[in-house]
């Protein structure tokens, strides 16, 4: 990651205001830290639920910020006082996890289908040069796959979502296009596979973000389990990684009007990924579940585009951003939430 802010065409954020909604998560606060070191006016809007606050502490959002704001992306007024004083937006803020929107589809629409229409009002009836829009990879469903068994999914084929949350992500990326594609404020959608990397810790009830579901259970000496056993495949895409093709977004002439897969094109399977973690691990074990509601078979993106139009390529391979979870999460002797601690058989994705 040495050479991500050595790239000239981000001497365009230098002074440049960026709002970040959703500025307070995992993701959104690597891509605050990243636009501060590009000489970038970092502004937050973040509801600060999605962590507890030890974990929020790691994300040092108050450090790297211009400006911090506690709000919803439902707020109308807040939205548009900061995106009048935004050059750029890059919409993150969503009710990300695949069971909790299974279970409260209103939540879901809420956060992601009313937040979405707020701040593109807002944005359509701004100065802003440029909107990213965060969109997932859950949005191709489970794909056709190919000769070897895996899907590989491009930016142009059929979208066929399989979960609430995905759902919401097609119809935000729509909308993004009607009311933006017609002029006035350029637009690149990122389609973000599978993220993970320290501090990430997992919610209760949730399925996603194996990683940590699977370190944490072996860290903890409980059995790793593999929803369906394992069988699923996923792109892991670094945090770190996620966060510089999401601040090239901003600024790649190219990638204006398009769509983007921010993914490594490698597939991995849950097991694989399991394996790799159990060997940090001696005494971890394995046992097999059932596959949860609205969880993909997966796939890996087709990266032709991203390497094309964002010029972008991921430096921190799997094995290693495993090994850097694991030794996170050894060094860190409040991680694991105390919730987890308390569950006697923890999910894993």
């Amino acid at each position: 990651m040495a050479d991500v802010y050595s790239d000239p065409r981000l001497r365009e954020l230098a002074g440049a205001g960026v709002l970040v909604t959703g500025g307070g998560g995992l993701v959104g606060s690597r891509v605050v830290a990243q636009l501060a070191a590009c000489g970038a006016t970092p502004i937050v809007l973040d509801r600060f639920d999605a962590y507890p606050h030890p974990v929020r502490d790691l994300f040092q959002v108050d450090r790297n910020s211009a400006q911090v704001v506690l709000g919803d992306v439902r707020e109308r007024a807040t939205v548009k006082w900061l995106t009048g004083r935004a050059d750029y937006v890059i919409h993150a803020a969503a009710y990300a996890d695949v069971a909790a929107c299974t279970r409260r589809p209103d939540i879901a629409f809420a956060a992601n289908v009313h937040g979405t229409q707020t701040v593109l009002d807002a944005v359509a009836d701004s100065q802003v040069r440029r909107l990213v829009f965060v969109s997932s990879a859950s949005v191709y469903g489970d794909g056709a796959p190919t000769e070897d068994g895996v899907s590989r999914f491009s930016e142009d084929q059929p979208l066929t979502p399989i979960s609430v949350y995905a759902n919401t992500k097609v119809w935000g990326e729509h909308q993004v296009r009607l009311m933006l594609g017609g002029g006035g404020t350029e637009f690149s959608i990122v389609r973000y596979f599978s993220v993970y990397g320290d501090p990430q810790i997992p919610k209760p009830g949730s399925h996603s973000w194996m990683v940590p579901w699977l370190a944490m259970a072996a860290h903890t000496g409980r059995p790793m389990r593999l929803n369906g056993g394992g069988r699923q495949v996923r792109d892991m895409v670094h945090v770190e990684d996620i966060a510089h093709a999401t601040v090239l977004a901003l600024v790649a002439d190219q990638t204006a009007g398009q769509t983007v897969n921010i993914g490594t094109g490698n597939p991995s399977s849950v097991r694989e990924i399991a394996d790799l973690i159990a060997a940090h691990y001696p005494d971890a074990t394995l046992v097999e579940t059932p596959m949860p509601e609205g969880d993909p078979r997966g796939g890996c993106a087709d990266t032709r585009r991203a390497t094309d139009l964002l010029g972008w390529r991921p430096t921190i391979t799997l094995a290693e951003g495993v090994d850097r979870y694991v030794h996170w999460l050894k060094a860190t002797p409040d991680a694991v939430p105390d919730w987890f601690a308390c569950r006697a058989t923890p999910l894993a994705a």
